[in-house]
């Protein structure tokens, strides 16, 4: 069984996009808008969403005229939609729509990813979801030269540092790589 990860970039004063739920500001970085390969986590199997980020992605690269682009990103991989309205899914792309608890849809999710990590991609809310319910293991943050006036913030609840453990900072490019541990 893998980890689940919530792998995110985060502006210097921890707003994981703007005012209008953009990303704009973080494509405007030196490699923002190609990565490093290492700034992403690489076993992941199965991804999981909030529909502010779902919807976001879908308007940003026009994915439902689009829907290959869906693969460019997301692959084949299946992603869990956490979300409470009917949203429109692209051609081809594996999106299983679920609502709740995160802690009820956990069997599902492992089950999907089999042996590989989850990686819970945003938003912060929904990765702080997983992390009420003891789900999550590592916080992977990607922090950006850039600071906002206001928008989603990084993890949206207190988090002291007895929960949190430090195993890595490097240098990527323009992004200070911060990966962190979840005790229980």
């Amino acid at each position: 069984m893998g980890k689940i990860i919530f792998d995110t970039a985060t502006s210097l004063n921890g707003y994981i996009a703007d005012e209008d739920n953009s990303l704009a500001w973080l494509f405007a970085v030196d490699g923002g808008e190609h990565p490093d390969e290492g700034l992403f986590p690489s076993s992941t199997t199965v991804m999981v969403e909030g529909s502010t980020t779902y919807e976001w992605l879908l308007a940003e690269s026009d994915i439902l005229a689009h829907p290959e682009r869906w693969q460019e990103f997301h692959g084949s991989k299946p992603t869990f939609l956490f979300t409470t309205r009917d949203l429109p899914i692209p051609d081809g792309a594996d999106i299983r729509i679920v609502a709740g608890q995160v802690s009820d849809h956990i069997d599902a999710i492992r089950a999907a990813a089999g042996d590989g990590d989850v990686w819970v991609v945003g938003g912060g809310d929904l990765a702080g979801q997983f992390l009420d319910a003891g789900l999550l293991d590592e916080i992977a943050i990607s922090v950006a030269p850039v600071a906002l006036t206001g928008g989603a913030p990084l993890l949206p609840r207190r988090v002291t540092s007895e929960q949190l453990r430090l195993v890595s900072a490097k240098a990527h490019g323009q992004f200070a790589r911060l990966v962190y541990e979840v005790r229980r």
